[in-house]
């Protein structure tokens, strides 16, 4: 068997990592992490369309990287738990930029309840999103890379609770991302043959809008349990002195969907300050 990935040993490193001519797509897109990785892909010369629960901000985002940065940028609505909005999303992603060579699933919840108490709909919720909403863009991604005959990466937001539990209440939260962490390792066997290479990076704490409002919703939820959770810089055992910002973990996805990384499918990258260790 033939597997379509070629040996790039002698390429600039301005061209390996270069995302000319690349079309990313980008779930949980408009803020956050989404929109600081989207705003790498752009800098590195990718066309994006970029997905999200709010469209309007999605439209923003992608306005604004596109002017910035001189490339084109589409914002759209999708509930990414949604088959048919996935598949849709896919579709526009081609008529719109002419293919998909890059697909990041990077929306995710971080609800918290203790296990005694979590109602069903949180935990069917969790997965909805963090499970069943990874493998359904990269599906959807897999689909179109292989009918284009190009291949392409697709690249899993993680976190470092795919590795551990920082604290209590996280059972939904922490088992899913064991699922979307083994499911990226599936992934990569079932697709290399397509030349689909299919990496995770898994980030600890890092303060943006919906980070900030969970970890606020956490603390308020484990109080009325009884539960203390340390507060964030307490919890994150960061070995370089700070806690990390959405472009640290962006440069590390840009580095997962670039050639530079060619040899790389199956393995989630730590993206912790040394948390995890």
């Amino acid at each position: 068997m033939s597997f379509p990935f070629p040996d790039v040993s002698n390429a600039p490193i301005s061209e390996l990592i270069s995302l000319r001519g690349r079309c990313a797509v980008i779930t949980g897109g408009a803020q956050g992490l989404g929109k600081a990785i989207a705003a790498r892909f752009a800098e590195a010369g990718a066309d994006l369309l970029l997905l999200d629960l709010d469209e309007e901000r999605a439209h923003a985002a992608a306005e604004q990287l596109a002017t910035r940065y001189g490339v084109k940028g589409l914002g759209a609505r999708a509930d990414i738990s949604d088959t048919e909005a996935v598949a849709t999303a896919a579709d526009l992603a081609v008529a719109e930029l002419g293919g998909i060579d890059i697909w990041v699933n990077n929306a995710g919840l971080f609800p918290n309840a203790p296990a005694l108490e979590m109602p069903d709909v949180m935990w069917d919720q969790v997965f909805a999103v963090n499970s069943r909403g990874v493998f359904l863009g990269s599906r959807e991604a897999a689909r179109r890379m292989s009918a284009g005959g190009k291949g392409g990466v697709i690249v899993n937001t993680i976190s470092t609770a795919g590795f551990q539990v920082a604290f209590p209440g996280m059972a939904a939260y922490v088992a899913s991302k064991h699922a979307a962490r083994g499911l990226t390792k599936s992934l990569a066997v079932d697709l290399a043959p397509l030349g689909i290479r299919v990496l995770g990076v898994a980030p600890s704490y890092v303060p943006t809008e919906g980070n900030i409002a969970a970890a606020r919703e956490a603390a308020e939820a484990a109080a009325l349990a009884g539960v203390e959770i340390p507060p964030v810089d307490v919890m994150t055992q960061s070995r370089i002195g700070r806690l990390g910002t959405p472009d640290d973990i962006a440069r590390v996805v840009l580095f997962a969907a670039s050639d530079l990384s060619l040899i790389m499918t199956g393995s989630t990258l730590l993206a912790d300050a040394g948390e995890t260790l």
